[in-house]
């Protein structure tokens, strides 16, 4: 296929990494350039098939990024923040496609991404699949349509491995109740409580986190109200969405400008 999109992975021995992998692996339009592991890792030099305990690839599993990005269009990065910034100069550098599924970014890490916008396609996202981002937008509208009588509270739950909290898709989804309402969720939110915390301040976004089992993803946005409630849930029962909606971005990127994007408009749901 000479046309296929040429894809790398980041942390090809996660958990993610793995199932993207496999997704790339049945893709029609794209073929595996190159896998990454950190430095010390067991994979590192070893045919990635056979690390997986598979067939081999001929694709061998390397500690270094820059020989990665020399051969790839797109590089699809669900590892670190603090990785994926460093990866986000290296995408500038090699006018790469960088589709990051990472969470957890402080704002001085997510503003630290910038500079590589204005010379590669940098596609984030809290979460890649249709369904959430079908979730973000139907939040964002009735947010819109309910006052403060009504209570947002967002509630997610993930595996035991998961370890940041809230969730990037939660945080997602409380961010478009607080555009809708018009509030910065940095003031609006409540993200912990415990012990005598008093009432509940009006116009609050509350967020709660439950990890457990193997739990793919589940989200709830309420809308509590006096004498009514609007839930709005999802629930994701296999991990191959986030990948499917990931190289879905990289595809979809690769003949843009420069600049960051979301999976809104890759899905083309970006509001107007």
């Amino acid at each position: 296929m000479s046309d296929a999109m040429r894809v790398a992975v980041l942390g090809a021995a996660g958990r993610m990494g793995q199932m993207l992998i496999q997704a790339v692996a049945g893709s029609g339009g794209m073929v595996l350039c190159g896998v990454t592991e950190r430095s010390g890792h067991e994979w590192i030099g070893r045919d990635l098939g056979e690390a997986m305990n598979g067939p081999s690839r001929g694709v061998t599993v390397t500690d270094d990024p820059l020989e990665v990005f020399a051969s790839a269009q797109a590089v699809i990065d669900f590892t670190t923040p603090t990785l994926s910034v460093e990866m986000a100069a290296l995408a500038a550098q090699a006018r790469a496609v960088h589709v990051i599924g990472t969470t957890g970014f402080t704002q001085e890490q997510i503003d630290a991404l910038a500079p590589a916008q204005r010379h590669a396609v940098q596609v984030r996202a809290g979460n890649m699949s249709l369904g959430v981002n079908l979730l973000t937008q139907i939040t964002r509208q009735v947010a819109a349509a309910l006052d403060t009588d009504f209570d947002i509270e967002v509630v997610e739950m993930h595996h035991r491995h998961k370890v940041d909290a809230p969730s990037g898709t939660a945080l997602m989804l409380g961010q478009a109740a607080a555009d809708a309402r018009g509030v910065d969720l940095a003031d609006a939110a409540d993200r912990a409580r415990d012990g005598q915390t008093g009432a509940r301040r009006r116009g609050d976004i509350g967020f709660a986190a439950l990890r457990g089992g193997d739990v793919a993803g589940e989200h709830e946005v309420i809308f509590a109200g006096q004498g009514e409630r609007i839930v709005l849930r999802h629930i994701a029962t296999d991990r191959m969405v986030f990948a499917r909606g990931a190289l879905k971005a990289a595809l979809w990127g690769r003949d843009k400008a420069p600049g960051a994007y979301d999976m809104l408009d890759v899905l083309g749901m970006r509001p107007s």
